[in-house]
């Protein structure tokens, strides 16, 4: 972000877009350049599912957009209680934006929960739209509240908006042939419906989206569209809401082409099936359902038609040994996770790297250590990608920074391990995973040819003049082995996990075999063709930011925060962390000062310290929660004057 975002209640003098007031006497329609909000209510109040249909139709309208979904870690949570409480967080803007924008300008609150757990992250001046229905004495004494917040005067720095949420969309629904708790249910439409006409949304793709989703229950369909409407309808002619805001679309901020909103996930999967035709192989999922990875899985097995086939195994280690048996049957194979997943299959990679076959281990970063925090997100799993197998087992690791960039890492991710014969690991994060923004859909002549040459037959000649098949002799180049299909006459050879004699692939106990078989599969990941680390430094700055995977988008925005004010700094992301890019410590050694922000504990500056012998400063967060713009300006701010 460039500038303070500002609540609809700090332009109350702003002008009134002319062209845009209604017949005389109607309400005022004011221009924003942006605004954040926050939906927030019990896990089974529908805050995603609100949430999610606002920002599509945002999406239509051609804003910029970010996203920050927060649901609790219980399938079900208590109802009305402060760990219960879901919220879906939404920055939409006429302007080019980073991140879902560090404190909301309006917070729609289902209940005393709601409230009560997001209050602390509005400025003063914030819309808060309240379900009077729920303030019930029972349910603010069972989150604190000794007194209605709603007359006692603490809210009084807000703009208040006192709605009856629940009894207006049960009044709305009174044709309907539903009981009162039915009814009830269709409250957040109601509510999609108030700030679609507060902000001027299309209503069309959500109208279309309910009688999809409940077409076979049309009287259900009916009864949204009619909570849908009369939300609307109430905006237009209640008194409290006497002003309607107007974000244009981000014209400016995207080049020429055909864009979607989509998720991280979402990417992900996409860019693997890309990959797998890029590539003219069949994709193999093995994976075990975890959060927040599991949407993979549940897309991928969509698109049969695609040539992609996948397996939900009984754990983790099948999972994993199922892919790897696809890549030895000749497929894209791919397995997904989070944090407690690569712990299990860690014996697998190993594995892996000593077959020295393509595979592609996604990893979604969530809370730790174990069970941890299942629904919030984390980059505590790089030292565990680096090094978490036994013996000297290398990987090539590889993090998108954005959810829209998850589709491209998935194909680097490809790339790399199609090219190099080496598992890869992919590092998302629940942030990246469940966030969203507006996606440019590449033409097919961007996407990069994958096809691969298998092997076809005798590839050495021994002494005698007889020509066999060496399962180990080299590309010279790459350093990759040859990837032979099992069932392909003459390539016969084994597999397995003892260590392999060069060339030819025998069991070998040989010391100085096993040292050469180290360095050269450490020599291959090493050797690994990635672009050099691009460095951000307009203005000559002695302070760089360092940064990976889903930090870019608050480092981005603190940097431009910055440099608006006047201060002078530089910023580099990496999408590759092994191996690092070549001239990363070229770059690391023009500055004085290096600070990497990080969700953990320091754990690439760790790296980078070891390997440059550079004194990076941390700056660290691990609290389930992506870094805050203005969190992260201060920080670098006090970097710079230090």
């Amino acid at each position: 972000m460039t500038s303070k975002v500002s609540s609809p209640a700090e332009h109350a003098d702003g002008a009134v877009v002319g062209e845009q007031r209604r017949a005389a006497g109607a309400k005022d329609v004011r221009r924003l350049d942006r605004v954040i909000i926050r939906f927030a209510g019990d896990s089974g109040d529908g805050m995603q599912l609100t949430g999610d249909r606002f920002t599509s139709e945002t999406a239509s309208f051609g804003n910029d957009l970010s996203t920050l979904p927060n649901f609790p870690a219980e399938i079900r949570a208590p109802a009305g209680t402060l760990p219960g409480v879901s919220s879906f967080q939404l920055h939409f803007a006429d302007h080019d934006i980073l991140t879902p924008g560090d404190a909301p300008n309006v917070l729609v609150a289902m209940n005393p929960a709601a409230l009560k757990a997001n209050i602390g992250d509005l400025p003063r001046g914030a819309e808060i739209i309240v379900n009077t229905d729920e303030f019930t004495k029972r349910a603010m004494q069972k989150v604190g509240y000794t007194a209605s917040p709603l007359e006692d005067g603490s809210l009084d720095g807000y703009n208040l908006h006192p709605v009856p949420l629940t009894t207006l969309t049960v009044e709305a629904l009174k044709e309907f042939d539903l009981t009162r708790k039915e009814a009830e249910r269709s409250k957040n439409m109601f509510a999609l419906g108030l700030l679609s006409w507060m902000y001027h949304r299309p209503t069309e793709g959500t109208e279309k989206f309910l009688k999809t989703k409940f077409a076979k229950k049309p009287e259900i369909a009916a009864a949204n569209l009619a909570a849908f409407r009369a939300g609307w309808n109430f905006g237009e002619t209640t008194e409290d809401f006497a002003v309607s805001y107007e974000i244009a679309p981000a014209t400016k901020a995207f080049p020429v082409g055909t864009y979607r909103n989509i998720s991280g996930n979402l990417a992900l999967a996409y860019g693997l099936i890309a990959a797998s035709r890029q590539a003219d192989l069949l994709l193999f999922l093995g994976s075990y359902p975890i959060t927040p990875a599991s949407d993979i899985l549940h897309e991928l097995s969509k698109h049969k038609n695609f040539g992609v086939r996948t397996f939900q195994a009984e754990d983790e280690i099948a999972g994993i040994g199922a892919a790897l048996g696809a890549a030895f049957g000749g497929s894209l194979a791919v397995t997904t996770t989070s944090g407690p997943g690569v712990a299990l299959k860690s014996e697998t990679m190993g594995l892996a790297v000593s077959l020295e076959l393509p595979l592609l281990v996604v990893d979604i970063q969530r809370g730790g250590p174990s069970t941890g925090l299942p629904t919030k997100t984390e980059q505590a799993d790089l030292l565990q990608a680096m090094y978490g197998r036994n013996g000297e087992a290398p990987v090539p690791v590889v993090a998108p920074r954005t959810p829209a960039d998850c589709f491209d890492a998935a194909l680097e991710a490809a790339r790399i391990a199609l090219t190099y014969r080496t598992p890869v690991m992919l590092l998302s994060d629940g942030y990246l995973a469940n966030g969203s923004e507006p996606w440019r859909i590449p033409e097919l002549d961007e996407l990069p040819d994958l096809r691969v040459q298998f092997a076809q037959g005798p590839n050495h000649t021994l002494a005698d003049g007889t020509e066999v098949f060496w399962p180990y002799k080299r590309d010279p180049k790459t350093l990759a082995r040859p990837w032979a299909i099992p069932g392909t006459p003459g390539l016969e050879h084994r597999i397995g996990g003892i260590e392999k004699q060069d060339g030819t692939g025998n069991i070998s106990y040989d010391p100085a075999n096993h040292n050469f078989m180290v360095h050269t599969r450490q020599a291959k990941i090493d050797g690994i063709d990635v672009p050099d680390i691009e460095v951000d430094d307009p203005h000559e700055a002695r302070t760089l930011v360092l940064g990976w995977g889903s930090t870019y988008g608050p480092i981005t925005a603190a940097v431009r925060r910055l440099r608006a004010a006047g201060e002078s700094i530089a910023q580099a992301h990496l999408r590759h962390l092994n191996p690092f890019p070549r001239n990363l410590g070229t770059v690391l050694k023009r500055y004085d000062k290096v600070v990497i922000p990080e969700m953990n504990l320091g754990q690439l500056a760790t790296l980078v310290r070891a390997k440059y012998l550079v004194d990076a400063h941390s700056y660290n967060q691990v609290n389930g929660m992506p870094f805050k713009a203005e969190q992260l300006a201060t920080a670098l701010k006090e970097a710079i004057d230090g």
